[in-house]
């Protein structure tokens, strides 16, 4: 497959775009994936750990942005990462002596459970406030280490399942539990990226290029885009448009 100049091009606005989303929503990874794949031409396990270096380096630019803008989060990040990695490690171990071609099926109707999910109880996606709670550890221990697993084994969607937990069990306001997520998947994605890179399913140059794209996109979104009135209501609405393309392009409605 000929890359060209403008295929590049296209990439980084792609990428910031999925920078934007995975801040504010999740599943950007659709859009990184397709292009790994389709515009760049990588086969499915090396765009699987290609993908992880956007990832990284976004999760970066949107800490650094939600930071900025005075949302930081700390303590209540702990449980959720150490037990994330545990499952992101197992997840990694299990997508390497697999087919990932296979996955997909899979990922397909867990895109049918999240819709479903995030349609419940729309008042609190859409609430200004948070009203924290600790969920219980025997309900949110294993949630965490299936969407661990989850994200080390695919990614995309990982966000929007960590958002549902944070703002469903955990009582979070969808822009808190936005900048939680981020802070998760930033940690579990290092591991990540060290046992992709250790097992040479990379490619540096490409993923780098989609990095810096995503990174723009996830600190400018981060850094300006909390400022807006009603944002809460606009990051649900985009959670909802992601999901519903993502289901349309797994069951192959467009074609």
């Amino acid at each position: 497959m000929e890359i060209t100049f403008w295929s590049y091009i296209f990439c980084l606005a792609g990428a910031a775009l999925a920078g934007m989303i995975n801040t504010f929503a999740g599943n950007g990874s659709v859009i990184t994936l397709s292009l790994l794949t389709e515009v760049l031409g990588l086969p499915g396990q090396m765009a699987n750990g290609t993908n992880r270096i956007g990832v990284f380096f976004q999760g970066i630019g949107s800490a650094t942005g939600f930071a900025k803008s005075g949302i930081s989060m700390g303590k209540q990040s702990l449980q959720p990462i150490i037990i994330t990695v545990l499952g992101a490690i197992a997840g990694v171990i299990t997508v390497l002596n697999i087919s990932n071609e296979n996955f997909f099926f899979i990922f397909k109707w867990a895109m049918v459970v999240m819709l479903i999910v995030v349609l419940i109880q729309p008042e609190k996606w859409i609430s200004k406030e948070s009203h924290f709670k600790t969920p219980n550890p025997w309900i949110s221990i294993p949630i965490f280490f299936i969407i661990g697993f989850y994200g080390g084994f695919l990614q995309m969607g990982a966000g929007i399942l960590l958002l549902a937990v944070f703002v469903l069990l955990s009582g979070y306001n969808i822009i808190t539990a936005n900048a939680l997520k981020n802070i998760v998947i930033l940690v579990y994605t290092a591991i990540v990226l060290i046992l992709f890179a250790w097992n040479n399913q990379m490619n540096w140059s490409m993923g780098l290029i989609l990095a810096s794209g995503q990174t723009a996109g996830g600190y400018l979104s981060a850094r300006y885009l909390t400022k807006f009135a009603n944002i809460e209501k606009w990051s649900y609405r985009l959670l909802i448009i992601v999901i519903v393309i993502a289901l349309a392009s797994q069951f192959d409605i467009f074609k």
